[in-house]
């Protein structure tokens, strides 16, 4: 490998992240509602309630989508989080898109 192709190698290490004991603002979370609400919706409308299962699956695709909806203040409480505000974005709308949460764990009906 040349020096010129470095640059597209991928750094690896260790982040460490303090647990945190806190709550989510208020403001945070109902942004997060918001988007996360239009995300999903687009997301199923375009690629179906299978796809977005399979992309909430990956954990990579997962922490991506909490920083892309704000997330970022912690870490730690991440899949908590996100996984609240995605069972709120969707809430009475479950069947209509095919999609149902349930604790930390995505149903496809």
């Amino acid at each position: 490998m040349t020096s010129s192709n470095n640059k597209f190698r991928m750094k690896r290490g260790i982040a460490t992240f303090t647990l945190d004991t806190g709550k989510c603002p208020p403001w945070l979370f109902e942004r997060m509602v918001k988007l996360g609400r239009s995300m999903t919706d687009v997301l199923i409308e375009e690629y179906g309630p299978d796809e977005y299962i399979k992309r909430i699956a990956d954990p990579v695709w997962f922490q991506s989508l909490g920083t892309v909806l704000a997330f970022d203040w912690n870490a730690s409480g991440l899949t908590t989080i996100l996984t609240a505000a995605l069972k709120e974005a969707i809430r009475g709308r479950e069947k209509e898109l095919g999609v149902f949460i349930a604790g930390e764990k995505l149903i496809v009906r």
